[in-house]
C-alpha cells in the first residue's frame, strides 16, 4: 500500500517562504513522477508544479513560476516544493500526488495520478 505524506505547510506573511515536504512509504518515489496540486476554497484542484521521474525535468504553472522550485531527493525518499515571495493567492491545501507505473511522463492532470496524501495547509497573509 503507498502512502504519501506532505508536511511544512503553515501561516506566512506576503513575500515569505515556505518549504513542503512529500514523503513516500510502503514503496519508493524513485522512478515515479511527482506533481504537486493546489485547492483554494471554492476553487478546483490546480497542478502547480510537476517533477519526471528521471528529476531532470520540472514544469510549472505559470502563476508560480520564478517563485517556486520542485526538487526530488531519491536518497531521502522526498519531493520538495520550496516557495518564495509568497502571496495571499497562494493561500491553498497543497496536495502531493505520485503515479501508479514507473516511468511515466508528468501529467499536468490530477486525473493521471494515483497516489495522494491528504494535504498540508498553507495561508499567506497579507
Amino acid at each position: 500500500q503507498v502512502q504519501v505524506v506532505e508536511s511544512g505547510g503553515g501561516l506566512v506573511q506576503a513575500g515569505g517562504s515556505l518549504r513542503l515536504s512529500c514523503a513516500a512509504s510502503g514503496r519508493t518515489f524513485r522512478s515515479y513522477p511527482v506533481g504537486w496540486f493546489r485547492q483554494a476554497p471554492g476553487k478546483e484542484r490546480e497542478f502547480v508544479a510537476g517533477i519526471s521521474w528521471s528529476g531532470d525535468r520540472t514544469y510549472y504553472t505559470d502563476s508560480v513560476k520564478g517563485r517556486f522550485t520542485i526538487s526530488r531527493n531519491n536518497a531521502e525518499n522526498t519531493v520538495y516544493l520550496h516557495m518564495d515571495s509568497l502571496k495571499p493567492d497562494d493561500t491553498a491545501v497543497y496536495c502531493c500526488a505520485t503515479r501508479r507505473r514507473m516511468y511515466e511522463s508528468t501529467s499536468f492532470r490530477r486525473e493521471d495520478y494515483d497516489y495522494w496524501g491528504q494535504g498540508t495547509q498553507v495561508t499567506v497573509s497579507s
